[in-house]
């Protein structure tokens, strides 16, 4: 890594956030050169790894535990994953770390390698501590497009019944505990209709019209719960959203199209009913649209796709994992975010789950993405202090 450090953040943890962010880990490939490579480097330290792989064994979560005391212990938990660079204007390399003025780039940086190197980096003296519990290490894959690789993880904890007591879920928070965040959920529709000549529209059921009705009833829906459901004023966004991103269908000008495509999705408060959502849209193009698509051709159709679920998390201001957040990062206050975590998914899993890493979430997905030196040295007090709790608790 190009320049001089700051002297608060140690030289192992800058040469591990350099090791991870070499690593192209983007979601759409494999990242198990940086998981072999952790499990490897925890091996040597003599702490034993989990794999759990995807079906088609590309990919693969990773779980590992000093195993010390007798009690439940403590889950440092991160994605592998990162966003595509492609498109974007980069003035350095992305896999290739680069120091400077205070800045660490690269991709990944924030979002969020920092955060797992720093606990590697204290791996050697977790393994080597007093612990009174155990410490984790979860290391997961394709967060970025679903929450995917944490669910298989879970799972294989939960057959093997292994049960912290809690997940600190190091996503950029600034390193300010985050106790609740929106859930999500992500859908397709595909609506089929009929071509025809466009002289003879009313031969053909235009698909893209249709998807229209549909795509205009979510807008008048995401209207609704802006101006009618109660506020959750801990969130930026404080009320449920709903939005249609992607849309595709037709062939020509002059065809009545036969397929529209499109993709929406909602975010919801914790509290709220994703179901009731999704049957109120499903329900409209069931009862109102397609019956009137059948009517020209019965042959038509409206179909939806689950794309994505990952649940919201709420966690209590007085629950144990918060208190503790809020103790390791000195700070006392906690906040709620709109953008989802693998820490809904921990709590429905029985694993109370608190989100406070180094970094700014305003930095992730960028070009020339990057974390601040005083970033890390805060999330290594963090580190320190844990070490300290683990060995006195």
């Amino acid at each position: 890594m190009n320049g001089t450090p700051n002297p608060p953040v140690k030289p192992e943890t800058l040469a591990l956030i350099e090791r991870l962010i070499s690593f192209d880990t983007t979601s759409r490939g494999s990242n198990l050169g940086l998981i072999e490579w952790a499990r490897d480097y925890l091996k040597d330290l003599g702490i034993a790894s989990r794999l759990t792989y995807d079906a088609a064994g590309n990919k693969a979560n990773l779980f590992a535990t000093v195993e010390k005391g007798n009690k439940p212990g403590i889950v440092l938990s991160g994605h592998t994953d990162v966003v595509p660079v492609d498109g974007q204007n980069w003035s350095s390399d992305p896999f290739k770390a680069l120091l400077r003025n205070g800045r660490i780039y690269g991709r990944g940086a924030c979002d969020m390698k920092s955060y797992l190197a720093v606990a590697l980096a204290m791996a050697p003296r977790f393994a080597a501590a007093d612990l009174k519990a155990p410490i984790h290490f979860a290391l997961s894959y394709d967060e970025e497009v679903g929450c995917v690789g944490a669910r298989s993880l879970l799972e294989d904890l939960a057959r093997n019944d292994i049960r912290p007591a809690g997940a600190v879920i190091g996503e950029p928070t600034n390193m300010q505990p985050v106790i609740a965040h929106k859930g999500k959920r992500s859908y397709q529709c595909c609506v089929r209709g009929k071509e025809a000549h466009s002289a003879l529209t009313p031969q053909g059921v235009n698909a893209i019209e249709y998807a229209a009705r549909i795509i205009g009833y979510i807008r008048h829906m995401a209207e609704r719960m802006r101006d009618c459901e109660p506020r959750d004023h801990g969130f930026d966004v404080p009320f449920t959203t709903l939005q249609t991103g992607v849309i595709a269908g037709g062939t020509a000008g002059n065809i009545v199209p036969r397929e529209c495509i499109f993709q929406f999705e909602f975010r919801y408060l914790p509290g709220a009913d994703p179901e009731a959502l999704e049957r109120e849209i499903k329900d409209y193009a069931e009862r109102v649209i397609l019956p009137e698509m059948q009517r020209t051709d019965p042959g038509t159709s409206i179909s939806f796709e689950t794309r994505a679920e990952i649940p919201g998390l709420d966690t209590g201001e007085a629950d144990e994992v918060t208190r503790l957040a809020q103790a390791l990062s000195r700070n006392p206050s906690s906040s709620k975010v709109a953008y989802a975590t693998e820490g809904g998914l921990f709590q429905r899993a029985g694993i109370p789950a608190i989100i406070c890493g180094p970094g700014s979430i305003s930095q992730a997905h960028k070009p020339d993405e990057y974390i601040t030196l005083e970033q890390v040295a805060l999330c290594e007090s963090f580190m320190e202090r844990l070490l300290a709790q683990m060995c006195a608790a």
